[in-house]
């Protein structure tokens, strides 16, 4: 939308120039389809399919190159030209999740199909914390359920925490603990071993455990694994995503044996865990009992369903209380002289653990993909309730509780309350997908973390005395975004890192927008991300997470190229159109595991639009876009500007040209111009009195070189 002094654009002469020589295209529209009705950066094809070939390469088209060679006497108004430029190719998903449409699990344009199914597992974990030795162990007795039209002859787990083992592969230094000890490995009542030989056993390479049963695990049925383990807690474990800072606060992630997915388009997944790309988990319920010594306060995703147990009186009133009040409540404050917890004998919880008494927290969580969980000893403790909008349809507004958890060595912590009760609020309005949890806590982890790291309900943030308080707004604001993608449209993450950060970098940037109304974070992801690309120092978004050839070609390729390419994707569709699509891709998606191909295929879908060269454009290749204003003049027909593409990304080109007296008045030029295999486009407007031309005004595209996309009269 344009402000109400901009006058109508007039019509405008566009005239391509096309220069031919050696291997030639016929210099038609492409689309797909000689009969599709609509440009192929508008509606789908006549023919209703996505990511169409470039026209003159289907079926009807003669492609030896005798016939493209030869100016054919019957069809005298077909002329040959060659391209100027790289044509973008179909952006084709790999024969996995081709075979899951055919199948009718997934459908061709991004939806869950009829006979879509995913993997389910329920967890058991009975777990003592010992925060003298550092060291975690118990028992998980897992539950793991057989969706798949498939027999399973193996099971496939992860062990995180195996990062720290000496020797293991990995690509991010790390503590060497000795990683996680196995004790009882246990199917169906069956007791395994890891020795060669035997039908039943089990074996780990690094993060990876694989079991084979005594009986492979039929189509719809279930099977029973009990494992008993420990391990020393590392400083900054898991890539420094959990730990233990000061004697006082301890961080679990990634802490159990997890069932690895197995999914319709890979199988089980084979991937281990290297210390750079993160996660991808199927959901599960979990039944969680966390031992630690009294006074230490145990906050996990999912409720506690023993407060009054644990907690002593006075807070867990106050607790209470903080569900119904808008403004903090300060629950617990470090220092003071008020008891945080129960003491263990009069909770009939009695155990030792060196010379303290144990207190047992049972939390539970449904339908999550992770759990994790803080001790804290000398930690404040705020709360309140944040509006999340309608869970239920009843018309009601619907809320969650938020926790916050820091040190006193962490001041700027004392409005990081007030930073997830917006954060929440915002996104769930944003992502039309109310926050569907009962709690979300941030826990201050300087010592951990520097910066923040995301689990269900729960995330680790630094203490940010070093950055400010807009900074921590925005870390926050990150973290608590991840709450929606990966962990409730669940995503791959060791593959496709972008789907999931570069949304939520996104989603950051529009929370600090509304809360900030100044700031123009936008702008940060496009500024790093075309550095990198006039460096020639990015590679492919498509490229698997853990193999990208520097860890600044990573953060370009998860974070800031896939943000800002979502800002030019939101031009190109308008941000109605936008919006519609994005929070269809979330409703869609919410508690299943999408894929890129899906998040591509809704917004062509919702749009109408094929967009088939912009996905290849940007997410496949490394090139860039630079558009520039090559030539102004007065002609006898008004003023003739000549558009030079420079980059190899096609684009649309948005104009606004200014006239004497500031009139302004904008042009669009298609994709299309570009897709032909042209550089250069012509646009002939009637008016003399032009004063600046300027490509992207709004500076909403990743275009590389400013300077070029400007010209004024001297």
């Amino acid at each position: 939308m344009f402000p109400a002094e901009l006058r109508t654009a007039p019509t405008v002469l566009l005239i391509s120039i096309i220069f031919s020589a050696g291997l030639l295209l016929p210099a038609c529209a492409p689309g797909g389809s000689l009969e599709s009705s609509e440009d192929s950066s508008g509606a789908e094809t006549a023919s209703g399919n996505i990511h169409e070939e470039p026209s003159g390469q289907g079926d009807s088209a003669d492609k030896t190159p005798e016939a493209m060679n030869r100016m054919d006497k019957d069809t005298p108004d077909t002329v040959y030209v060659m391209p100027e430029r790289p044509l973008p190719r179909e952006a084709k998903p790999p024969e996995g999740y081709l075979r899951a449409v055919d199948e009718g699990i997934r459908t061709a344009d991004g939806r869950p199909g009829d006979d879509y199914w995913q993997q389910f597992t329920e967890y058991d974990i009975d777990i003592t914390l010992d925060p003298d030795s550092k060291t975690l162990g118990g028992t998980a007795r897992i539950t793991y359920h057989n969706h798949s039209p498939d027999e399973l002859r193996h099971l496939h787990l992860e062990l995180v925490q195996n990062l720290n083992q000496p020797g293991v592969r990995r690509n991010r230094p790390a503590e060497v603990t000795g990683g996680v000890s196995l004790h009882d490995v246990i199917v169906n009542g069956d007791t395994l071993t890891d020795e060669s030989g035997r039908s039943a056993r089990y074996s780990i390479q690094g993060t990876r455990m694989v079991i084979r049963p005594e009986e492979p695990v039929k189509a719809d049925t279930s099977v029973e694994l009990e494992i008993s383990y420990d391990f020393t807690i590392p400083r900054q474990g898991a890539g420094g995503r959990m730990g233990h800072s000061g004697d006082n606060l301890f961080y679990l992630g990634y802490w159990y044996p997890h069932m690895t997915v197995y999914d319709d388009v890979v199988g089980w997944h084979p991937d281990p865990y290297l210390g750079q790309a993160e996660f991808y988990h199927g959901f599960a319920d979990y039944d969680l009992r966390i031992r630690a010594p009294e006074d230490w306060i145990i906050m996990a995703t999912g409720e506690l369903q023993n407060p009054t147990d644990v907690l002593d009186p006075e807070l867990a009133s106050r607790w209470e209380d903080a569900r119904k009040q808008d403004e903090p409540m300060r629950i617990f404050t470090a220092g003071s002289d008020q008891p945080a917890t129960v003491r263990a004998a009069s909770s009939g919880d009695a155990g030792a653990a060196g010379t303290d008494t144990l207190l047992t927290w049972h939390y539970r969580a449904e339908n999550v993909r992770d759990v994790a969980f803080s001790a804290t000893l000398e930690s404040n403790w705020e709360a309140a309730r944040t509006a999340v909008g309608d869970r239920t349809g009843d018309g009601e507004t619907d809320y969650t509780l938020i926790n916050t958890f820091w040190r006193d060595e962490a001041p700027l912590w004392e409005d990081v309350t007030e930073y997830q009760q917006h954060a929440i609020t915002f996104l769930s309005d944003m992502t039309g997908l109310p926050y569907p949890w009962p709690h979300m806590t941030a826990i201050e982890g300087s010592g951990i973390i520097g910066g923040g790291m995301e689990y269900p309900m729960m995330t680790i943030m630094g203490d940010y005395n070093d950055r400010g308080a807009e900074a921590l707004y925005s870390v926050t604001a990150h973290e608590l975004a991840h709450m929606w993608i990966p962990l409730i449209v669940s995503t791959d993450e060791r593959r496709y890192s972008w789907l999931d950060e570069g949304n939520t970098v996104f989603s950051t940037a529009e929370a600090v927008m509304d809360f900030l109304p100044e700031r123009r974070p936008h702008n940060q992801s496009r500024n790093a991300y075309t550095r990198a690309a006039r460096s020639g120092n990015e590679g492919p978004m498509m490229r698997r997470s853990d193999y990208h050839y520097s860890t600044q070609q990573f953060i370009i390729a998860s974070y800031r190229k896939p943000s800002a390419v979502l800002v030019a994707l939101q031009k190109v569709l308008g941000e109605d159109m936008f919006w519609k699509a994005y929070r269809e891709f979330i409703s869609e998606w919410a508690f299943r595991q999408a894929y890129p191909w899906d998040f591509f295929r809704t917004f062509e879908r919702v749009s109408g639009k094929d967009l088939g060269w912009f996905w290849y454009s940007w997410y496949y290749e490394t090139w860039v876009l630079d558009q520039s204003v090559a030539e102004v003049e007065e002609t006898g027909e008004g003023t003739r500007i000549v558009i030079r593409d420079k980059g190899d990304v096609p684009m649309p080109v948005y104009l606004t040209v200014t006239y004497d007296g500031d009139n302004k008045a904008t042009y669009t030029i298609p994709v299309d111009v570009w897709l032909k295999g042209s550089r250069s486009e012509e646009l002939v407007i009637p008016e003399r009195d032009v004063r600046r031309v300027e490509i992207d005004s709004g500076r909403d595209l990743p275009d590389i070189n400013r300077q070029n996309a400007v010209w004024e009269r001297s």
